[in-house]
């Protein structure tokens, strides 16, 4: 075992996993010799040449449909993209090509695609450099979502996402980047993709949430335990194909649901989640669902942006309402 953080986790995961298969190549803007604007991809243009680990021109559009190219010839291309806002301009390749082609080929063709890009909130950056975007991709047929929300979930889940056959968006939170360090193994490990992980147990709530809001959630559930409240955490993981007998089962056992995330509220993964709560286990509520979530705004410039963000006192006012209900 050896103790680091989110960055350091990936950056061991994506050199072994091209030590295992010689068809991952890594691109995308600075990643080569700067090692990627935080640093993810350092040292592995040394270790791996240029071949595998090369600079893009500034044009996102290109740099997946690059991917597409890649993937058509046998490859397994992890593009970045710099940060999550400017994913948009990727997203008639993502959308058009990567998410459809194994259906346009009826099976012929797979797209073992992992696109990787910060994601989210809570570092101070500019407009587009903090934008929660899994909604609005979640709606594609064909694409998997995955955000690990600590460097043990980030090492498991990524080498799960490179022997994947279909196209991933891996979202790594710029605000777990380096906030904690955390013991994983130095062997490879996955964690297997579409399986919610249950962080906490508890038999009260059932909070289900996912990136950085998991350890929002977890320092409220901490503070509800002391009023005696337990929280049930349920880490997503996986976005899109979701886990919902994992969320359903802990539904049923506590009665109560509160769904945290950073993204903003309406037509989100909160709503899907929601939805699906209702279908399969609306008579096991004992309240009404809570959604604590970003505003339906765009996501405010630095002044504002802590008013944006959901936090403890938001979460710990959820679970009260619902508890009291």
């Amino acid at each position: 075992m050896v103790e680091v953080n989110m960055i350091q986790a990936i950056n061991m995961c994506l050199a072994q996993e091209m030590e295992r298969d010689k068809n991952i190549v890594v691109f995308g803007e600075d990643v080569g010799k700067n090692g990627g604007v935080f640093r993810v991809t350092d040292g592995l243009q040394a270790k791996f040449t240029e071949k595998r680990v090369f600079d893009t021109p500034l044009a996102e559009s290109g740099i997946m449909g690059v991917a597409v190219g890649m993937a058509f010839a046998g490859m397994r291309p992890v593009p970045e993209i710099q940060f999550d806002g400017f994913t948009f301009l990727a997203y008639n390749q993502i959308n058009a090509h990567a998410a459809r082609m194994r259906n346009r080929t009826r099976g012929k063709y797979h797209m073992p695609i992992v696109l990787r890009f910060p994601y989210g909130g809570g570092v101070r950056a500019l407009e587009l450099h903090a934008e929660p975007v899994e909604g609005m991709y979640a709606n594609i047929p064909g694409i998997t979502i995955v955000i690990p929300s600590g460097p043990y979930e980030a090492k498991g889940l990524l080498a799960s996402c490179l022997e994947y056959d279909d196209p991933v968006l891996f979202c790594e939170h710029k605000r777990l980047y380096r906030a904690f360090k955390e013991e994983v193994p130095e062997e490879r490990y996955t964690i297997p993709l579409s399986q919610c992980r249950v962080a906490r147990e508890g038999s009260d709530v059932t909070i289900v949430t996912w990136g950085a809001m998991v350890r929002i959630c977890e320092n409220a559930a901490n503070e509800l335990a002391q009023e005696g409240i337990k929280c049930e955490i349920i880490d997503v993981r996986t976005i899109k194909p979701l886990d919902d007998k994992t969320i359903i089962n802990s539904v049923k056992k506590t009665g109560r649901l509160v769904i945290v995330q950073e993204a903003m509220q309406s037509f989100s993964a909160s709503s899907e989640i929601a939805a699906r709560v209702c279908e399969k286990a609306i008579l096991s509520l004992k309240a009404p669902i809570k959604r604590v979530t970003g505003f339906d705004v765009p996501v405010p410039l630095p002044k504002l942006e802590e008013y944006f963000l959901p936090n403890e006192r938001r979460v710990k006012s959820a679970v009260r309402d619902i508890i009291k209900y």
